[in-house]
């Protein structure tokens, strides 16, 4: 399925790479050669950054899928905050629900790329607990 969709099988680019980490749930790595990076190796992070230098091709191409189905929810949650203002407006009513079911299916796409990438998800997306707006 994943190459019949046109998404590039370049390495990932080191915006990528920093989205994947956000999105799993993992702190930035900081600058490179400052001598102190060696805290990026725990055993959890160190596994997410040699799939992210390894993957194959159709690997690359689900990766950058899974990029695409959350940037768009990322930016949903933060656009109900539009509605929290108003509960009720002509026909129109509003989901009191809303932020945490966009949260909630948000999470889930971010669990299905750590899943895919093999790894747990960050201090977040542990036991089942998801940053709550």
């Amino acid at each position: 399925m994943s190459e019949s969709l046109g998404l590039s099988v370049d390495f990932l680019a080191d915006s990528e790479k920093m989205d994947v980490r956000r999105f799993c749930g993992y702190p930035a790595i900081g600058a490179l050669n400052t001598g102190q990076e060696s805290w990026r190796f725990f055993e959890v992070e160190g596994a997410l950054e040699w799939r992210m230098q390894n993957l194959s091709a159709v690997e690359l191409q689900q990766v950058r899928l899974y990029l695409t189905q959350l940037y768009p929810l990322e930016k949903a949650v933060l656009g109900a905050s539009d509605n929290l203002d108003t509960a009720q407006a002509a026909s129109w009513m509003h989901n009191a629900r809303e932020v945490q079911d966009r949260m909630a299916l948000f999470t889930v796409w971010r669990r299905r790329l750590c899943a895919f990438l093999g790894v747990s998800g960050g201090l977040e997306l542990q036991d089942g607990r998801a940053v709550v707006i």
